[in-house]
């Protein structure tokens, strides 16, 4: 290699501007209101009692394990349908909102196109109360939850 090819390359080597990091982290949403986990972790630790009913299999014994937050440890619940149990808030809730399952239809609209909706959720299971409603699973508006999946052309 030549003296003056060789000064070529260092020159252009010495031109090129430096590399800039414009990434930047997402800002996190500052909207959203801090959950005291704190509070709702006891308030999910707080005994009630009620009916567990098996509406899949009447007569037959539910076995789950659950654990809601990290610092729990898991738990082994095995329910026999019509019994009467005591168990903490937070495993009825999840026993009445994650034992269904749905059940799709089709509807035809006015302009004739036709789309995919939940027709109605089945409950496997559910947990009766017999002391207890939960205000914060009442919704205000009245709807059933129940979204609606549309086609699109």
């Amino acid at each position: 290699m030549s003296a003056e090819t060789e000064a070529i390359k260092v020159s252009t080597l010495k031109e090129v501007p430096p590399l800039k990091n414009d990434y930047t982290k997402p800002k996190k949403d500052e909207a959203k209101p801090k959950v005291n986990l704190k509070y709702q972790h006891d308030k999910d630790r707080e005994p009630v009692r009620g009916i567990f009913r098996f509406y899949e299999c009447p007569g037959a014994c539910l076995q789950f394990v659950y654990r809601a937050y990290k610092e729990d440890d898991v738990e082994r619940y095995d329910l026999n349908d019509g019994e009467v149990y005591t168990i903490p808030l937070g495993v009825a809730r999840h026993l009445n909102k994650n034992g269904r399952y749905p059940i799709h239809a089709y509807k035809v609209n006015e302009n004739g196109t036709t789309s995919q909706h939940i027709g109605k959720k089945v409950a496997r299971f559910g947990f009766q109360s017999l002391e207890f409603v939960d205000i914060g699973d009442v919704d205000a508006t009245g709807s059933d939850g129940v979204i609606e999946v549309t086609e699109i052309p």
